[in-house]
């Protein structure tokens, strides 16, 4: 199959999420930028893909990313991150969503599980995402971060001087 086949558009999301509960599959969704895949990335949704039947990743569009990194980013447009995450064997499907937040997206995915990283608490978690999936019957769970493996920590070393020491 072509990794860029498991790109669902936002328009399509609950007509795909629809045929995993009448195939009565467990469906774990998280969300997030993306921007510069690394180590970190593939190691948590590689472990939240193991708390379900299949892993859905909702990536923010490029204006949110902005909104949420500042100037200077995306680094990566959405339809390449989208493509590079939906090309990680982790992964079921990704959908590109525009809002800063993920409750739409959510909304429509409709998760048993929903994964947020160790960054996160219960209480730091947008309540309103955590009132869309909990209010649909879901769960959150918190997965901990890689230490030392960020998109920020690429970036700040990707700034640096050649050959001075990373920060």
């Amino acid at each position: 199959m072509d990794f860029r086949s498991k790109v669902i558009p936002l328009a399509h999301l609950a007509d795909w999420r629809a045929g995993w509960r009448a195939r009565g599959q467990r469906l774990v969704v998280t969300n997030g930028c993306f921007d510069l895949l690394h180590l970190g990335h593939a190691t948590y949704l590689e472990a939240a893909r193991r708390l379900g039947d299949g892993l859905l990743v909702g990536v923010n569009g490029d204006a949110a990313v902005q909104a949420l990194k500042g100037p200077g980013r995306p680094l990566n447009g959405e339809a390449d991150r989208a493509a590079l995450v939906a090309a990680l064997e982790a992964v079921a499907a990704v959908t590109v969503f525009p809002e800063v937040t993920a409750t739409r997206f959510l909304t429509l995915a409709g998760p048993d599980i929903y994964v947020k990283g160790g960054d996160y608490t219960l209480a730091t978690l947008n309540q309103e995402e955590r009132r869309a999936v909990e209010g649909a019957g879901g769960r959150i769970v918190l997965l901990p971060l890689v230490p030392g493996k960020s998109t920020r920590g690429l970036v700040r070393q990707m700034q640096q001087p050649p050959g001075s020491v990373p920060p």
